[in-house]
């Protein structure tokens, strides 16, 4: 699936991120649901910077400096309404998270995503038998329409580049794509 080089980017954009789900997911979560930090201003700093102690990082105030991986670079200001906004009917998804998510909310759901995406790099060469439980709740419980699968993949690659921006190279999205593209088809295995 992956080849040598591949597997490396993988593995360097993982190293920044991991230990930090809760605020990549939220923030993957805040970009799907065309939602902006409570209390943010349109396309603002989100509360993050010299202010508040520094960190490189935007988001939800206190959490994201807190929470802030080093060596990142903060998003270049965006307004996000996106995904809800092109496709509504991916909202009926996260019903769960309420018209208005809190931080607690997003930040629980957030970390689970990424945690999700964490187990599946660790097990890049068996990506099937590590995800079937997840497939199997994504299938036969959570019944998700497969085709959101790619949207989302969409909205994680925006929150890499954003904050990795240059570092981000194509080699590196085109490997991530591919991954990201074969976790969405393990998960899709199981609809039948």
């Amino acid at each position: 699936m992956l080849s040598a080089q591949e597997r490396v980017h993988i593995a360097q954009v993982w190293d920044l991120i991991a230990g930090h789900e809760a605020p990549f997911g939220a923030e993957l979560l805040l970009r799907w649901a065309g939602e902006e930090s409570p209390g943010s201003q349109r396309g603002g700093d989100w509360g993050v910077g010299p202010a508040t102690g520094g960190g490189r990082y935007r988001g939800f105030p206190g959490v994201w400096a807190a929470q802030a991986p080093k060596g990142l670079r903060p998003p270049p200001p965006l307004h996000s309404r996106r995904l809800f906004t092109a496709y509504p009917s991916t909202k009926t998804y996260f019903t769960h998270l309420g018209d208005s998510p809190d931080q607690a909310r997003l930040l629980s759901h957030g970390r689970r995503l990424l945690e999700a995406v964490g187990v599946a790099v660790q097990h890049v060469d068996n990506l099937r038998a590590a995800l079937s439980p997840l497939a199997d709740l994504h299938a036969h419980v959570l019944r998700v329409d497969p085709t959101n699968f790619p949207l989302l993949i969409q909205c994680f690659q925006v929150v890499l580049a954003s904050h990795l921006q240059g570092e981000f190279t194509v080699e590196m999205q085109a490997a991530w794509d591919k991954f990201l593209m074969g976790v969405a088809v393990v998960l899709t295995e199981k609809y039948r």
